[in-house]
């Protein structure tokens, strides 16, 4: 007996992704980790909201509609990708004196603002001040890809900060904050890195035939399809780590004994 599935790569990526991040809404509301991580919530959300959403709409709707709609969630779930960041430095970095909390955060700025100011072509001033609705609409779109590119360089930034010197601070290698940090950093890398490979392809590809455009085109979806499979398997990391319990440190331990003892008598 043989079985045909008429499924592409993409459907299927996008059928795990989205099943993925029920289950961890599910998790995350389950094991009671919402109240500890509230935007890094609101950010699972949104992004299962665009999935369903794009499954749809696409096709049902104005093309102009469509993209006002994408564009806005775009820039929405770059804002609260900020908000996830601050919310996890302030989790593992709650300890740290203010002066030097101010130091490290201009400096992790400075070298997101750097990135993004050299990374990728910027449109010219008359197309970014046009008056009309295509322009607003670049407008956002140029602040969505922006943002999100900075909210990479920051969560790879972070993610290494916590990883050095999480531990001192209470958010060491079985903390939930570092956990879900080396996650977002994982796929951030992933990100920036597909998106730096594509670049280059695309700045020095020059098809002469139609066999060679589909080639091209190919090898771009191959790029984004694995980096689509490596966020799933981020998700699954998120899923597995936030349903176990952090170890508790030895003061709580040793609250939780007196406690015991105190029931047994």
């Amino acid at each position: 007996m043989h079985f045909n599935f008429n499924f592409t790569a993409i459907q299927v990526l996008w059928t795990l992704t989205f099943a993925a991040l029920l289950v961890l809404l599910v998790v995350l509301l389950g094991r009671e980790r919402i109240r500890r991580f509230p935007w890094f919530t609101a950010s699972i959300v949104l992004l299962a909201l665009r999935l369903l959403t794009s499954r749809l709409l696409f096709g049902k709707l104005p093309q102009m509609t469509l993209s006002e709609i994408f564009i806005t969630l775009a820039d929405v779930l770059a804002l609260v990708g900020l908000l996830v960041l601050v919310e996890l430095a302030r989790r593992a970095f709650g300890g740290v004196r203010r002066a030097q909390w101010v130091v490290n955060t201009a400096g992790t700025l400075l070298a997101a603002g750097l990135v993004v100011a050299f990374w990728g072509p910027w449109p010219a001033w008359k197309t970014m001040t046009a008056d009309s609705q295509i322009a607003v609409l670049r407008l956002m779109q140029l602040a969505a890809q922006k943002l999100d590119l900075a909210v990479n360089v920051l969560t790879v930034e972070l993610g290494l900060l916590v990883v050095l010197f999480g531990r001192r601070y209470g958010a060491g290698w079985r903390s939930h904050t570092q956990r879900i940090l080396i996650g977002l950093s994982t796929a951030a890398i992933a990100q920036m890195a597909v998106q730096g490979v594509w670049q280059l392809i695309a700045m020095r590809a020059v098809p002469h035939s139609q066999v060679e455009y589909d080639r091209i085109i190919g090898l771009r979806d191959k790029l984004f399809n694995a980096n689509g499979a490596l966020f799933v398997a981020v998700v699954v990391w998120w899923i597995v780590c936030l349903w176990m319990d952090e170890p508790r440190t030895k003061a709580e331990a040793a609250e939780v004994r007196v406690e015991t003892r105190q029931g047994d008598a």
